[in-house]
């Protein structure tokens, strides 16, 4: 995101205290064992969590021995994540950056990007194609040659089905660029936040992780609470993409 302390920035920074509450982040412990299982990071080994969030994933990583770094828009949300941490008494990395436009200076045995922490998430300038284009090369950028990623998008066949042509007439849903425009509160009685989210169709995810340097080697359904090494279906909300960095 490009223009946004207007937009995702402003909307995570309000949510931050509520974002636990949501119902997708009850299944942090059964996710982590997932991600270790297809991921295989050595013991010890290092990961990268881009868009962390509260760091659900991130702390429960640390617990398990591995040296995580989050990165996310939103300071309000890393300070939930460091007060996780702390509590948890474990430590990590927390790093206040765009996902789009961050470097870093060690190569990560792994990566997540989950529950649309940061990849599909458009400010109001951003490219469709661009942004998120440029957030796989940099996650493709911190990674070990070999190393995999894996990531968790909006599924594109979920949103074509849910719109009509009226909300394509009212500027609601966008199919050539498959964006959805809405506004929405960040909590109960705070005024609505207008924003972007990009959904993906496989076709497409396959040739943005080729040019990143990530060829992608499955995509099966990922809706949260449903992980599992299963075939997509058309009406779940996400899409589970592994992607490993080319040696």
């Amino acid at each position: 995101m490009t223009d946004d302390k207007s937009t995702w920035e402003r909307f995570f920074d309000a949510h931050a205290p509520l974002y636990m509450d949501n119902v997708f982040t009850k299944n942090t412990q059964r996710e982590v064992d997932f991600l270790l299982e297809e991921l295989a990071p050595p013991p010890g080994g290092s990961i990268l969590d881009v868009g962390c969030g509260t760091g659900r994933h991130a702390v429960e990583l640390a617990k398990r021995g591995y040296a995580v770094t989050g990165l996310d828009l939103s300071a309000a949300m890393l300070e939930q994540a460091a007060a996780a941490a702390r509590a948890a008494g474990v430590m990590a990395d927390w790093v206040h950056a765009d996902a789009a436009r961050f470097t870093l200076p060690g190569r990560y045995d792994a990566a997540i990007c989950l529950c649309e922490g940061s990849f599909g998430l458009l400010g109001q300038a951003d490219d469709p194609i661009e942004q998120p284009l440029a957030i796989l090369r940099n996650i493709s950028a911190s990674l070990k040659p070999g190393a995999k990623a894996l990531l968790t998008v909006l599924n594109g066949a979920n949103m074509f089905r849910r719109y009509q042509d009226q909300d394509v007439r009212e500027g609601r849903f966008d199919p050539l660029r498959i964006v959805e425009s809405y506004a929405m509160a960040p909590r109960e009685g705070q005024p609505t936040i207008p924003v972007r989210e990009r959904a993906f169709v496989a076709t497409e995810l396959v040739l943005m992780c080729r040019l990143a340097g990530m060829p992608v080697l499955e995509i099966w359904g990922g809706t949260a609470g449903n992980w599992g090494r299963r075939q997509l279906e058309l009406d779940e909300i996400e899409l589970m993409v592994v992607a490993r960095k080319e040696a």
